[in-house]
């Protein structure tokens, strides 16, 4: 399945895969659907040369996306990004989030990022097995840090070194 970068025509996809993870209370601290509008300036941050913004298609069908973001806002942390995934329902189980964090790893020394994170809800098992079939180890633990419908969630950082 091919992965390229973001478009503004892809938002709208975007939003919806993003939304669609809300109700599972496992990817997102995001309780209420997100709008198109409100993601047009996030969409506009990235860019293909420092904080890319990726999908994967498939059959012509967005079958998930993959961002770089900037870790802390601060300068001295240029060369660390925070990773985020998310899949389409029906593309679950698939292969696609593999595919995509395999490329983002891949592509990092060529946007001279050489230290990626995961913030990822500690009962999230998928994601993170994810992340640790390619090497990242837990480098934080937040305990009780979200509240999702009444439960106090953790959040385990998860780090990875990548090399140039």
């Amino acid at each position: 399945m091919p992965i390229r970068d973001a478009t503004e025509a892809d938002l709208a996809t975007i939003v919806a895969i993003y939304n669609d993870s809300i109700p599972g209370r496992m990817a997102t601290a995001d309780t209420e659907p997100i709008t198109v509008e409100s993601r047009l300036n996030w969409l506009k941050a990235h860019s293909p040369r420092t904080y890319p913004l990726w999908v994967m298609e498939s059959d012509s069908q967005i079958a998930g996306w993959l961002s770089f973001q900037p870790f802390y806002g601060r300068p001295a942390y240029y060369s660390t990004a925070e990773i985020s995934i998310y899949v389409a329902p029906e593309f679950c189980r698939r292969g696609v989030g593999k595919q995509l964090l395999q490329q983002a790893i891949a592509y990092s020394p060529a946007i001279q990022i050489n230290t990626l994170l995961g913030f990822i809800f500690a009962h999230n098992e998928p994601s993170l097995k994810l992340f640790e079939k390619f090497n990242f180890s837990e480098w934080g633990y937040l305990p009780r840090v979200a509240e999702l419908d009444g439960i106090e969630r953790d959040v385990a950082i998860l780090g990875l070194r990548v090399q140039f």
